[in-house]
């Protein structure tokens, strides 16, 4: 069964060249000109990844963003013409997954898409429950389920997020570097950059994990070394 991709673009040329390069191979593709299309679309049927532009005629993909974090976790990628970086990490820091701006090579756009459902779908993999079932200090994480509780409060974590998470309670007790988690988590060569997209996941898993008044310690920062986490 092929995994079915929604685009969001009001672009009708982009939307169509989008659409032709995920089709050739092999994805089924839900277009939408709006942010109210492409939330009605998920409403009857979610997609297995979404592709949201951020400037659009009526709500913009941030706000799409936020309405499909609220019941969904299927990876987003942000696409659009703006190349400021706050915009970066307002999209990283709402739940987006990766982020393209345009103009985008649709080859790139293609191998970017397969990494996210791949990441995605690993999670359906059947493993043994004990090495898919994460219990650490008050966090309990499920592969298999996706399901994340911790102090017996249930954390709506994007696929990122939860690897990152699972990544450093495997490693307790050790530094693990920016480095090493955007490699491992990415799949891709680490750049000066890449730090700052590692720290806005990195204080967005801190505010889930906290309350409205404090800051969870749980994550701890060593200082030019890197994050980890203890008992």
């Amino acid at each position: 069964m092929s995994s079915k991709i929604l685009v969001l673009d009001d672009e009708k040329e982009i939307a169509e060249i989008i659409a032709l390069y995920l089709e050739n191979e092999g994805y089924e593709v839900m277009a939408a000109g709006t942010g109210r299309e492409a939330l009605a679309m998920i409403e009857k049927g979610a997609p297995d990844l979404a592709l949201l532009d951020i400037m659009l005629p009526d709500i913009d993909g941030f706000r799409v963003l936020q309405k499909i974090r609220e019941k969904y976790k299927f990876p987003v990628i942000m696409l659009t013409a703006k190349t400021e970086y706050t915009d970066k990490i307002a999209g990283l820091t709402l739940g987006a997954d990766d982020y393209i701006p345009k103009p985008f090579n649709p080859l790139e756009l293609v191998a970017r898409v397969k990494a996210q459902l791949r990441r995605y779908t690993k999670y359906n993999e059947q493993v043994k429950p004990q090495e898919n079932v994460l219990d650490f200090a008050g966090l309990v994480m499920n592969r298999d389920t996706h399901e994340c509780t911790y102090n017996e409060r249930e954390l709506s974590l994007t696929p990122i997020e939860f690897d990152i998470l699972w990544l450093l309670c495997e490693n307790s007790g050790k530094v693990i570097s920016s480095e090493q988690l955007f490699e491992q988590i990415w799949k891709e060569k680490y750049f000066k950059n890449s730090n700052n997209t590692v720290m806005v996941h990195i204080r967005h898993l801190r505010e889930k994990m906290g309350d409205a008044h404090r800051k969870s310690d749980f994550i701890k920062t060593v200082w030019g070394v890197g994050y980890k986490v203890e008992k």
